[in-house]
């Protein structure tokens, strides 16, 4: 068995259990491992001897075992398995083997189209080159593998491919684009990303087509905290007009224009067509109800934070 290949099934079994394991005979102070990988017995050693030596010599046997993959699917059943996590590191490195994938810097895109989803994965397989990859990952949603290259960002990937879809078949979609990832090993990463922006818009009713994990950084982060942590937060805010504001869904767009627009009120009433003194009025009655004055930077933040908050808890 090809030893990087190896190396990477021992690599996720390190991941899982943190035990070391050397593809070598055992030295002093370590314990022989035997176990069987691809058809191969492979001898090895693990750190540690006396009776836990010899347990995590039988749970690295066993490990390996289990994680040793079946046949191969075919290769884009494969590459659905790799975006969503199935496996470890032994499947990537097999898929990249078999199918002689470079390696290096990349980044995935989470698409859905609002109609005709084969003729827009068609179409995306016409917009991107060949050391790209394309599948549908169910009925409705498109991932993309992308390369990273010096002439496009992923954001501008994305709206490349919003943008050919519209033109071409008169598609709408909705687009969630991930980090960039420095190895192919890491695509799974970037595809979580590219899921969890697509996901984060639709909650937070964003406009616009192509969304980036990059937006929703500090909504994460307040997302991974228990619903009561949440809640203790809105409370120690204190805000008694925060249903007035943040459950009236014009006032709340109208902030995040005026947020998205660098606290510039000539260019926000640009962006939605309103008369300065009509977002002035809306500015105002905000303050009035929550206490923040959100032309300020700081209160823009807080106010920023206040929303997310009360999206999460309503979600």
């Amino acid at each position: 068995m090809e030893s990087t290949y190896l190396k990477a099934i021992l690599a996720d079994v390190y991941e899982k259990s943190g035990v070391k394991v050397y593809l070598r005979p055992a030295k002093e102070g370590e314990t022989p491992a035997l176990f069987e990988c691809g058809g191969i017995k492979v001898e090895a050693a693990v750190e540690g001897t006396g009776e836990e030596g010899e347990r995590l010599a039988r749970l690295v046997s066993y490990l390996v075992s289990s994680i040793d993959p079946e046949p191969f699917a075919d290769r884009r059943e494969e590459l659905r398995a790799i975006l969503l996590g199935e496996g470890g590191s032994w499947r990537v490195h097999r898929f990249m083997t078999k199918y002689s994938v470079e390696d290096g810097a990349v980044y995935c895109i989470d698409l859905v189209a609002d109609k005709h989803a084969e003729e827009a994965l068609s179409q995306i397989e016409r917009c991107i080159d060949e050391r790209s990859f394309v599948l549908a990952t169910d009925e409705r949603h498109i991932a993309v593998i992308q390369f990273v290259d010096d002439e496009q960002t992923p954001y501008e990937f994305g709206q490349f491919l919003s943008q050919s879809l519209y033109e071409e078949l008169g598609i709408k979609a909705s687009v969630g684009v991930g980090c960039e990832v420095r190895s192919f090993s890491e695509v799974a990463t970037s595809f979580a990303q590219a899921a969890t922006a697509l996901r984060m818009s639709g909650i937070f009713h964003n406009e616009g087509e192509v969304h980036s994990y990059r937006e929703y950084l500090l909504v994460r982060m307040l997302e991974d905290l228990p619903r009561s942590r949440l809640q203790d937060y809105v409370e120690q805010f204190r805000i008694g007009g925060a249903e007035e504001i943040f459950g009236d869904e014009e006032m709340t767009a109208t902030a995040e224009a005026f947020l998205e627009s660098s606290l510039n009120i000539s260019e926000t009433s640009r962006n939605l067509y309103m008369h300065r003194n009509t977002l002035s009025y809306r500015l105002d009655k905000i303050e009035r109800a929550t206490g923040l004055n959100i032309r300020k930077f700081s209160d823009a933040v807080t106010f920023r934070t206040i929303t997310i908050l009360y999206k999460l808890l309503n979600s």
